[in-house]
């Protein structure tokens, strides 16, 4: 990757404006450690957290855990003040919009300022940071049996 768009790093500083957590129907996959977090910061236990707050995507040979959408496809944690578990945000709410999809290409990176008001403001996030976050998308709890979750 010694050629790649970002070697030289790339500016992104959020500028809260919600729009990542709103507007537009999605998934907001989770990690086993998202779970843990997430329900230890509402104070429920993790599959009662699951019960209320995820839905169960299904795949075909293997399902995974997102988050639930209002029915204006804002995530079911976001308020007027922000994320209602800010601390305890799922990993691919920490990462973005530093995702391989939008990393694809500065074709995509720019698709993606073009609603990403953050994009190409602030300081310049480092190719290794940027990379890191990109690793750090990826462990997503993959269901493969029916049981989500096990006490």
């Amino acid at each position: 990757m010694s050629g790649c768009f970002y070697n030289d790093g790339l500016r992104f500083e959020c500028q809260r404006c919600l729009y990542c957590c709103s507007s537009e129907p999605g998934y907001v996959y989770l990690t086993k450690d998202d779970i843990l977090s997430a329900s230890a910061e509402v104070g429920l236990p993790p599959a009662a957290f699951i019960e209320v707050y995820c839905r169960i995507i299904d795949y075909g040979t293997f399902s995974m855990v997102s988050l639930r959408e209002k029915s204006n496809y804002d995530c079911v944690f976001l308020t007027a003040d922000g994320c209602s578990i800010y601390r305890a945000r799922p990993e691919q709410c920490r990462s973005y919009p530093f995702w391989p999809s939008v990393l694809q290409s500065r074709e995509s990176w720019e698709a993606e300022g073009r609603s990403c008001p953050g994009i190409g403001r602030g300081g310049v996030i480092s190719r290794k940071e940027i990379e890191e976050r990109m690793r750090a998308h990826d462990p997503y709890l993959i269901l493969k049996g029916r049981k989500v979750w096990e006490e």
